[in-house]
């Protein structure tokens, strides 16, 4: 790992609780980071974590297999990772109907990026946040 300060990655089981302790975490990590809770990139952030990992437990779950999220600091951007086991699914902007299909188009309107990248096994979707603040440490008026 790098910087423990711009890094950080956590493996949750593939269920709706790993997906909403996935939320969770990640917006702690982000109060840690210097972004407070209820802020612009914190909401962003952690409703982006929660698409993805939703993503991740209904369509890339493999029996037996956790995904795992990461968040990182990358030049000025916050990075969400997703990480799952299957391969086969490549997730794509549909047309919304019947209730399903929102969750990547609230990422897309979120994040200023995001795309998939295949791994060995699985693939991870990633999204980029980029602050439209400086984080509140050493901040001044």
């Amino acid at each position: 790992m790098a910087d423990d300060r711009n890094e950080w990655r956590q493996r949750f089981s593939s269920t709706r609780r790993g997906a909403r302790l996935a939320r969770h975490l990640a917006v702690l990590e982000l109060c840690r980071w210097d972004f407070p809770l209820g802020g612009d990139e914190s909401d962003r952030v952690a409703q982006v974590v929660a698409e993805l990992a939703a993503n991740a437990v209904t369509h890339g779950s493999v029996p037996g297999r956790d995904f795992e999220l990461g968040l990182r600091r990358l030049d000025g951007v916050l990075r969400v990772e997703v990480s799952d086991a299957h391969a086969g699914r490549q997730p794509d902007l549909r047309p919304a109907g019947d209730g399903h299909g929102y969750g990547l188009r609230i990422v897309d309107e979120l994040s200023d990026a995001w795309g998939v990248t295949g791994r060995v096994v699985g693939k991870t979707v990633w999204a980029e946040v980029v602050p439209r603040r400086r984080p509140a440490t050493g901040a001044r008026p």
